[in-house]
């Protein structure tokens, strides 16, 4: 399910649900995922409350409290505005970047941590970013350099949105907080 708080040019809830139901596909998460797009007061709403982080931030991954009888992998909530300015900095549309945020979110969800796994969230982002025909990813431009490609610079701050505590590819969490 897409929520819209905040819409986006060229990017509309269908498109976004279509996108969406492709790369719960190719990452092999199982469930229901909520994608709330909204705007960057709201993140930092949620930052504050569930990571004592009182900034905005790009994107936000939700974790299940727990699992029930219903299949629920997830929320994923993603700054509108912060979208739109990461696209305009690497040369992008913002219906590209909600997708790869969208793609970055999901792929916490399955339990993915680019903080803690040595690469391997990265390389799996990496992959599926070219299969989703999506410009360069949220990890990926993280450790760009100006020097090495000056359009796709300076790497966004706010990519890491994941506490660091869970261990990676671990699917249940039995605290309800962002990932």
């Amino acid at each position: 399910m897409v929520i819209l708080h905040k819409p986006v040019a060229g990017e509309s809830e269908q498109s976004l649900t279509r996108f969406l139901a492709r790369a719960k596909r190719a990452v092999g998460l199982r469930g229901a995922v909520t994608v709330l797009l909204t705007t960057s007061r709201e993140l930092q709403t949620l930052n504050r409350r569930f990571r004592r982080k009182d900034t905005p931030t790009d994107v936000l991954s939700f974790p299940p409290a727990m699992r029930g009888a219903r299949p629920f992998a997830g929320d994923v909530a993603i700054s509108a505005d912060i979208a739109a300015r990461n696209a305009r900095r690497l040369g992008h549309s913002t219906a590209d970047e909600v997708r790869i945020l969208t793609l970055h979110g999901l792929l916490h969800l399955a339990g993915y941590n680019h903080e803690s796994d040595d690469g391997q969230m990265a390389r799996r982002e990496q992959l599926l970013r070219k299969k989703l025909r999506l410009p360069v990813a949220l990890i990926e431009r993280s450790g760009m350099d100006a020097d090495s490609n000056p359009r796709k610079h300076p790497a966004t701050r706010r990519a890491c949105t994941r506490p660091a505590t869970r261990p990676s590819r671990t699917r249940s969490s039995s605290r309800r907080g962002p990932r």
